[in-house]
């Protein structure tokens, strides 16, 4: 066993052995509370602050933040940590969420994809700056990180437009000075003027209601252009739903963190090639969720909220 694991796990027991349950079990509930809940003006509870308050409460004489630390870091609940999120919105999030999700799964109106029909998730990486480092960074060294100068000069900004094929798990974009309606038409140019786009019987695009591709007019727009297409609209606020958006992710830990580019060439030139390189060995996403698993998300925030609503 590693030595630093066995550390760690002998000093949970030896925290867990000093204090009886109910001791453990009331500091976890400590824990658990916001702070604003216990008159604290923190964002967050910190190990010390919980073994003061806990101290002050009468739930224990003494302990240390270090002591609640090796009791909460063996608890499957992590207090300490959050992640942000949006409450969905859209009155008609199931009825529109649902056939995106089907999609995903080879479904449309409850009837399978043909072998010629092909579904593409598309939308925009905007305002991604070319910033030029004043002074050169500095290569990595022993003990020493990789090295990138805190101030720069702004060389102008690109979006970047992509479809990513959902089940083929190829990504199709170009990069423009601005997004838009002309910009996001070039797009669906690259890709419909292109097989198996071209020759296929339908072409599903999914995306989200930016200004480029909302409502009736953009999937009237889409369908004189390219009368084999099929425009499909997420939900408001749904872009975790939408998979371009993880290669966007992709995009953006390996090309443009850290951020050194001198003038939009250079950025432009990046960014398509990276794409080939990605294409050139991408698979389809593992997406599991599906229309079953929202609906049990969203009726479990219906429960919640109503229990907080009674509370």
């Amino acid at each position: 066993m590693n030595a630093w694991l066995a550390s760690r796990i002998g000093h949970g027991a030896d925290a867990r052995a000093l204090f009886p349950p109910r001791v453990i079990v009331e500091i976890k509930a400590l824990a658990c509370q916001l702070p604003k809940e216990l008159g604290v003006p923190f964002s967050s509870l910190t190990s010390a602050t919980i073994a003061n308050e806990a101290v002050q409460r009468g739930i224990v004489a003494r302990i240390s933040g270090v002591t609640v630390w090796r009791l909460l870091s063996s608890d499957a609940i992590k207090p300490w940590t959050h992640r942000s999120w949006i409450w969905p919105r859209d009155p008609d999030f199931i009825a529109k969420a649902c056939p995106v999700l089907d999609l995903y799964h080879g479904m449309w109106q409850n009837v399978p994809l043909g072998p010629n029909e092909y579904v593409l998730c598309a939308d925009e990486k905007t305002s991604i700056q070319a910033r030029k480092r004043i002074h050169p960074g500095r290569g990595p060294r022993p003990g020493h990180y990789r090295q990138v100068e805190f101030e720069y000069e702004r060389k102008g900004a690109l979006a970047y437009l992509a479809a990513w094929d959902v089940h083929r798990g190829q990504t199709y974009g170009l990069c423009r000075q601005t997004s838009g309606i002309s910009s996001f038409q070039d797009l669906v140019d690259l890709v419909m003027s292109a097989e198996p786009y071209r020759s296929a019987t339908r072409v599903f695009w999914i995306t989200d209601n930016g200004s480029s591709h909302r409502g009736d007019r953009a999937r009237k727009r889409l369908i004189q252009a390219y009368p084999n297409a099929v425009l499909v609209h997420l939900p408001i606020h749904a872009s975790w739903l939408n998979q371009v958006e993880i290669y966007f992710s992709i995009v953006q830990r390996k090309v443009l963190n850290p951020n050194e580019f001198n003038d939009l060439g250079e950025l432009e030139d990046c960014l398509m090639r990276f794409q080939v390189l990605y294409n050139s060995t991408a698979r389809p996403f593992h997406w599991t969720f599906t229309k079953h698993d929202l609906k049990r998300v969203l009726k479990e925030l219906r429960e919640q909220s109503a229990a907080v609503a009674v509370a």
